[in-house]
C-alpha cells in the first residue's frame, strides 16, 4: 500500500486543530472551574493542560503550514528512474509548483481556482492514470486537440516534424552510466529546447493519435526507456499535480554519490 502523506497531514491537522479548539472553548473552562472549587481537574493534582492538548498546540501550527505549502504551493519530489534522462537524473530532488495547473483541495484534488494549463514542452508531474496513487513525471508533448505522431524515432505535431539536431554520444554518470553510448539530440518543442536520448538500433512504438479535450500526451526524454503515453494513453487534466521547475538536491542512492553542480538547475 502506498503511503499517503497528504491524507496523514489532513487528518493530523484536523485532529490537533479540533483538540485545540475544544480546549480553548470547553476543557480549559472546566479545568478552571474545577480548580476554583478545589477539585483536581481531569484527575490531576493541579489544573494543568493534559498531554494531548499540549501536543496539539505544538503540532497544529506546524502541520497546518506544511499542509498549505504542500497542497497549494510547492512540493518536493525525488526522481527514482532514468525515464527523463538527460534532463533529470536518478537521484535528482526537484521542486514542483502545485499552483501552476490550478489550486486543488488536498486528498479530493478538486480544483477550486483555475490558474493555468500545461504548455507544450513543460515537464509536468501527474498521477499515473493506471494507478492514481503513483506520481509520474514526463514532458508535455501533445495538447488537447493536437494530432501527435511518432515515426522512425521522430516526433510530429499536427503533421509538422518537430525540429531535432543530433549532438553526439551520451556519457552517463552514476546510475545513469547504463545509458552511455545512446544518441544525444536536441529537440525543440515550441519555445523549449531540451535534450533527448535514443538508441537508433532499437525498435520503438510508432503511430499517430489525436489528443482528446481535457487530456495531454506526454513522453519521457529518454525516448527508448520510458513508460509514457505511447503505451498507456493520455493524462487527464484532473490528474495534473504541478510543473517541475528546479533541482534542489542530487543524491544517487544506487551509486552513493552526490553532484552539487546540479543544485539550483532550472528544469527545461
Amino acid at each position: 500500500m502506498t503511503f499517503d502523506l497528504e491524507l496523514v497531514l489532513v487528518v493530523g491537522t484536523l485532529v490537533t486543530g479540533a483538540v485545540w479548539l475544544l480546549d480553548a472553548f470547553v476543557w480549559r473552562r472546566q479545568r478552571e472551574a474545577a480548580a476554583a472549587d478545589g477539585a483536581p481537574a481531569h484527575g490531576n493534582a493541579r489544573p494543568g493542560e493534559p498531554w494531548y492538548v499540549e501536543y496539539s498546540k505544538s503540532f497544529f501550527p506546524v502541520l497546518l503550514i506544511v499542509l498549505v505549502l504542500r497542497s497549494f504551493m510547492i512540493e518536493p519530489f525525488r526522481i527514482p528512474s532514468g525515464s527523463m534522462m538527460p534532463t533529470l537524473l536518478v537521484g535528482d530532488f526537484i521542486v514542483v509548483t502545485k499552483y501552476s495547473y490550478g489550486i486543488r483541495l488536498p486528498v479530493t484534488r478538486q480544483q477550486i481556482i483555475p490558474t493555468g494549463l500545461p504548455k507544450r514542452g513543460e515537464v509536468a508531474v501527474f498521477r499515473y492514470p493506471e494507478n492514481p496513487r503513483e506520481d509520474y513525471i514526463k514532458r508535455v508533448v501533445g495538447l488537447p486537440g493536437d494530432r501527435v505522431a511518432f515515426y522512425n524515432k521522430r516526433l510530429y505535431i499536427n503533421d509538422e516534424l518537430v525540429p531535432q539536431q543530433e549532438v553526439g554520444t551520451y556519457e552517463g554518470v552514476g546510475s545513469g552510466s547504463v545509458m552511455t553510448g545512446a544518441m544525444l539530440s536536441e529537440e525543440s518543442l515550441g519555445d523549449v529546447t531540451h535534450e533527448i536520448l535514443s538508441w537508433p538500433q532499437r525498435s520503438s512504438v510508432e503511430g499517430e493519435i489525436e489528443v482528446p479535450e481535457g487530456h495531454y500526451f506526454v513522453l519521457g526524454d529518454n525516448r527508448d526507456n520510458s513508460n509514457d503515453s505511447r503505451f498507456w494513453g493520455f493524462v487527464p487534466e484532473e490528474n495534473l499535480v504541478g510543473k517541475a521547475v528546479m533541482i534542489w538536491m542530487h543524491w544517487d542512492f544506487g551509486d552513493q554519490s552526490s553532484d552539487l553542480s546540479r543544485i539550483g538547475t532550472r528544469i527545461r
